[in-house]
């Protein structure tokens, strides 16, 4: 039975000052004693106030940088955890799944457990016409890739273990949007890659980083990422999980808290 103070549970938040509170509070009650981490990449509202109000350490980054930024920003912190839970902070991810989760990767047969909207069933989570496209792409791109069914290769809500987390902190992770490929770098590094139905819900407030025209250059970059991924020789990777290369923790002083 893993500990609480094993876990570390990673949030990036841009502009979710109506949003952070609940979800912070919703994770207190589901994870007691559990470490909950804020990434405030750049916000210009009170994102960063309020989580650290509701209870929660907080990192502000300097100016926006990035969905995948603010999450490296987590994982080099968390380096010293044994496990992580990365989600986002709009409120589409229910914490309920959380527990079920980090079960899956305490059993040792995955090293990163990822949480799927499209398993068992689940109604209430409705893409965009553009972004339901790139991932239905992404999905079977993915699948013949690694050699395994995935259905939800676009998910942020994940576990992961040590190992994984030591990969998201090199400089292999991307800094915007980290889905596909890195579920291809990771099973090109040797990680196991398992999914989990959980429930997820539409962005409660807020706007989220897909809108607009942002899908197209979304599926441009994916692209592009998954195929120069491919090139790349893939002793690489398995160099990250080996030796922890290019892997360094934030020091706790700079934490805000």
């Amino acid at each position: 039975m893993m500990s609480s103070k094993e876990i570390i549970i990673i949030i990036p938040a841009y502009n979710e000052e109506s949003n952070i509170s609940p979800l912070i509070k919703e994770i207190q009650n589901k994870v007691s004693g559990a470490t909950i981490l804020v990434i405030d990449d750049g916000s210009v509202d009170r994102t960063a106030r309020v989580a650290e109000k509701a209870g929660a350490l907080v990192i502000r980054l300097p100016f926006n940088m990035g969905y995948g930024a603010a999450l490296q920003t987590g994982f080099k912190y968390a380096l010293l955890k044994r496990y992580v839970v990365q989600m986002d902070a709009d409120g589409q991810h229910d914490p309920d799944s959380i527990k079920a989760l980090l079960d899956e990767v305490e059993k040792e047969k995955a090293d990163v457990v990822i949480g799927s909207r499209f398993l068992g069933g689940n109604r209430e989570y409705r893409a965009s016409g553009l972004r339901r496209v790139g991932m239905s792409l992404f999905r079977k791109i993915t699948s013949v890739i690694i050699g395994q069914p995935v259905t939800d290769p676009t998910s942020g809500f994940q576990a992961l273990n040590r190992d994984v987390i030591r990969f998201y902190a090199s400089r292999y992770y991307p800094a915007d949007y980290p889905d596909a490929d890195v579920m291809i770098m990771l099973h090109r590094a040797g990680l196991r890659i398992k999914e989990i139905p959980v429930r997820m819900y539409p962005r409660k407030q807020g706007q989220s980083m897909h809108s607009g025209l942002k899908p197209v250059y979304y599926i441009f970059k994916m692209f592009l990422s998954m195929f120069v991924t491919l090139l790349r020789n893939d002793r690489f990777e398995r160099r990250v999980i080996k030796k922890g290369e290019e892997s360094h923790a934030i020091p706790t002083k700079n934490i805000r808290d």
